[in-house]
């Protein structure tokens, strides 16, 4: 057990600071230069740590520097969407090796999205296989509802529709894999804490705007899971107790009221009085023709309705966010999702929202940024929670 300690500890200072020499590692672990001479010839025996280059040393003979191998293995991190697929994959640097998105609809059953995923994954691994070479490390899927994470079982996903999609026990007849099943946007939280925007920030507030609104939180560098595991669900905080019915049947949640169906929306209810907009000359009223980026290109020409229908998402956008400051004290909220595409016309709304109602200590003392990896933040996740838990355990039995 000790030893298998010290292996994780030398993989994560060496994730954290390579390059790095042997001598180095044993100053900063603490354990003497033979244990360090042993751990690090198994690592590298086992491909998951290399020597890199000769530095000189004022003192003594030449040393060579470690670093984490790339080509040790590949990871695959999967979201399923609303309306999409997300696949990527990297090797163990992690440098992304591919990359898919496919589309799907809600017409398609769970069993339809399940194949197409398959195929996708599938098709992944061999590129990578093929790129990287090594061991496959593991696969991690994001979901957009509540997930049992011990069990992997998707127990409710209202924007989807699927209730009790038992994903582990599906994939692992197909996969002989560590596999991780989590939702999106708790997936998300921890991309962009392990190598995002929220890198080094032990208290993470994340959300995830898109079809729906997720959101993770991240206190102590762990994730916040809750008594069951279903902590983060800010989507469903009610806003409007009179609003919009929400997919999980509650009325005035609010994803309601900043999620795409809800930019539509604003735009819809503008089309009654106003159709001068270029808005109206593309779609004849019908919403269902509408993009974020059509609204967010409409926007920056100077569009009214696009800019009014982003102005009100932003407001309640930033109410909701005022409210979470206040009560969690995050040093850091990461904004993610589809909608980050429209961060230009939201974010003065949103900071004007939070310097208006947020406690001045916590306003001042908590950085509001975009996702480093946009709507890719929650595959991202995934592939950062197959690397911690190889660094954790680098050498299973």
């Amino acid at each position: 057990m000790l030893r298998k300690i010290n292996l994780s500890a030398i993989m994560n200072y060496i994730r954290i600071n390579a390059p790095i020499s042997r001598s180095t590692l044993a100053r900063k672990t603490g354990l003497n230069k033979a244990t360090i001479t042993s751990l690090v010839a198994e690592l590298i025996h086992r491909n998951l740590i290399k020597e890199v280059g000769l530095k000189n040393n004022a003192l003594g003979r030449p040393s060579m520097d470690l670093t984490l191998n790339p080509d040790a293995g590949f990871i695959i991190g999967v979201e399923i969407g609303v309306d999409f697929i997300n696949v990527i994959g990297t090797d163990f640097s992690p440098k992304e090796i591919v990359h898919v998105n496919v589309p799907t609809t809600l017409a398609m059953s769970a069993d339809e999205v399940l194949k197409e995923m398959i195929t996708r994954i599938n098709q992944a691994i061999d590129e990578c296989k093929h790129k990287v070479g090594g061991s496959f490390l593991g696969l991690a899927i994001g979901v957009p509802g509540l997930v049992d994470y011990e069990v992997g079982t998707l127990l409710f996903a209202p924007n989807l529709k699927w209730r009790n999609v038992e994903l582990k026990k599906y994939l692992s007849s197909v996969y002989t894999v560590p596999i991780i099943i989590d939702n999106e946007a708790n997936l998300a939280t921890f991309g962009e804490y392990y190598f995002g925007s929220a890198y080094q920030y032990p208290d993470v507030l994340y959300l995830s705007a898109g079809v729906g609104l997720g959101g993770g939180i991240l206190h102590d560098s762990e994730l916040l899971r809750g008594v069951n595991g279903m902590a983060g669900e800010l989507g469903h905080i009610t806003m409007l107790p009179e609003g919009e019915l929400c997919g999980c049947g509650n009325k005035g949640c609010w994803e309601t009221l900043v999620s795409l169906r809800a930019l539509y929306r604003y735009v819809q209810e503008q089309f009654a009085t106003d159709r001068t907009s270029e808005l109206w000359q593309k779609t004849a009223g019908n919403i269902s023709k509408l993009t974020v980026e059509m609204i967010v290109s409409a926007a920056e020409r100077g569009d009214r309705v696009a800019i009014v229908a982003l102005t009100k998402v932003g407001m309640y956008l930033g109410i909701g966010i005022a409210s979470l400051i206040n009560s969690l004290n995050p040093a850091i909220v990461v904004f993610g999702g589809i909608m980050s595409s429209a961060w230009k016309f939201l974010e003065p709304v949103v900071l004007s929202e939070i310097k208006n109602r947020t406690l001045f200590w916590n306003r001042e003392n908590t950085e509001i940024v975009l996702a480093k990896h946009g709507s890719d933040a929650c595959v991202m996740g995934g592939i950062a929670s197959i690397y911690q838990a190889t660094i954790s355990q680098p050498i299973a039995g």
